[in-house]
């Protein structure tokens, strides 16, 4: 490892952190320490990042803006990169915008809404970056990003770098065939229409607006924890268990939103785990129905877990 950090530190790939504490990168601010944190200044230097650490035949995975996504106590082993500067350019050319996979997809919406461009309404309240959203096929208010996505500019681990149609990108409910193939969207083309600017902004903030008043935001959540076992939904599972205001140490059931999980004094990853398996227990038993988790769980597992 120390080899590896002598190595990108001088090819000035970008911000290098030893032992950075995750919990200052995720959005319900919980997480242990990344053996080495990186945040690549360009779209070449994070392909140079990736041919280095091929070379060193090291583990590593990718995070935006920490949504979604809960990190382990024990922290993560090998390299953690984060999109951000130098992955953020937008591009706005008629109907169609080619931005980078940094770039916060709320402040992405609520631009485009102003330019008088339909079709990310939906993301105006998706704490996430285009990248992540893109390999999560984010969505809302009864769209996604499969929706919209023309393009994708991917990136591999051996460096290489590959465009890929929206119609191969094998989308389907939060689900990409990059989860599968470990694949980074460092680019997005979205095909958007033409509209009311007063219409699409009315939209958007409505959808924010009802975020705002039904999903709790006060207390450090990733966003939904569940995926919705359709035809039911899983806030709706939850909460006709009685499970509202459930508590595991730090980490309470949402009393305004039962698919939400939320940090109301210093939760743990264990905490949260804990929570999960009680829910999905609760869930089997009281329904017979097996919900899954939405949010990605990452990093130093204990045996027993």
């Amino acid at each position: 490892m120390k080899h590896f950090i002598e190595t990108i530190q001088k090819e000035n790939i970008g911000v290098v952190k030893e032992r950075e504490p995750l919990s200052n990168h995720t959005t319900w601010k919980i997480g242990g320490p990344a053996d080495v944190l990186i945040e690549p200044d360009s779209l070449e230097s994070l392909q140079r990042l990736m041919q280095i650490i091929s070379m060193h035949d090291l583990p590593w995975r990718v995070i935006g803006r920490g949504s979604n996504l809960l990190v382990a106590d024990e922290g993560i082993e090998g390299i953690v990169i984060k999109l951000g500067k130098g992955l953020d350019d937008l591009e706005i050319n008629g109907e169609t915008i080619r931005v980078g996979g940094g770039y916060p997809l709320i402040k992405l919406a609520t631009i485009i809404s102003r330019e008088g461009l339909s079709g990310l309404e939906f993301a105006g309240g998706i704490p996430g970056s285009v990248g992540g959203a893109v390999f999560m096929n984010a969505g809302a208010h009864g769209s996604d990003i499969s929706n919209i996505l023309k393009e994708a500019l991917v990136l591999y681990s051996n460096g290489r770098l590959e465009w890929m149609k929206g119609k191969d990108m094998g989308f389907s409910y939060r689900t990409s065939r990059l989860q599968e193939e470990k694949g980074i969207c460092v680019e997005a083309i979205f095909q958007l229409e033409k509209g009311k600017k007063e219409d699409i902004v009315k939209h958007m903030q409505a959808n924010k607006d009802y975020r705002r008043e039904s999903q709790p935001w006060k207390h450090p959540t990733c966003g939904s924890v569940f995926r919705n076992p359709l035809p039911n939904y899983a806030g709706q599972l939850i909460e006709e268990a009685g499970l509202k205001g459930f508590q595991i140490g730090g980490a309470q059931i949402s009393t305004m939103h039962a698919n939400f999980i939320v940090n109301v004094d210093g939760a743990k990853a264990e905490d949260v785990m804990n929570l999960i398996k009680h829910v999905k227990e609760t869930i089997k038993s009281k329904h017979n129905i097996d919900i899954e988790t939405e949010v990605e769980m990452i990093g130093r597992q204990k045996e027993n877990e």
